[in-house]
């Protein structure tokens, strides 16, 4: 459970850092383009990630023992993919309804920091805090993650 959270906590702040490098100040705004951007970083980060793992976990073995190692690693990075697919799902909606951009880079902002909010939450519960201060916790989180956020779509 421990990386599977963690997989969707790294797409969820991937997918925010992208959405806030994305929001076009003078440009034509391209919805389209910009969910496909998305998931094209989302699924290059993730093939980089599950890769970069198989290559730190090589065991003596056949070619197609090690061929399915790196099958299974590229399959568990599902979660960074999956993680940004509400963004991507608002950009999809934002073209086909012709949405202005401002207020759909706030609205995917804001509902991934309310995921990163509910993860925290969820995390801090499972670990033994009590309501309120996991609670906390979740904000702290959710703050943490847009400050990375905000630190990706600064050094665009």
């Amino acid at each position: 459970m421990r990386d599977l959270m963690s997989k969707g906590v790294y797409g969820t702040i991937l997918a925010s850092a992208l959405i806030a490098a994305l929001h076009s100040e003078a440009q034509v705004y391209t919805p389209y383009y910009d969910a496909a951007w998305i998931m094209v970083t989302a699924g290059t980060a993730a093939l980089a990630h599950g890769y970069a793992h198989h290559m730190s976990t090589h065991r003596p073995g056949s070619g197609l023992h090690r061929w399915r190692q790196l099958v299974r690693e590229l399959m568990d990075e599902w979660p960074v993919v999956v993680a940004c697919w509400p963004a991507v799902g608002l950009l999809l909606l934002a073209g086909a309804f012709g949405w202005s951009e401002p207020p759909v880079t706030c609205t995917v902002l804001l509902l991934n920091a309310a995921l990163l909010l509910g993860w925290g939450t969820f995390a801090a519960l499972r670990a033994g805090y009590r309501r309120r201060s996991a609670v906390l916790l979740g904000v702290a989180d959710a703050a943490i993650g847009l400050l990375i956020a905000a630190a990706n779509a600064v050094i665009k």
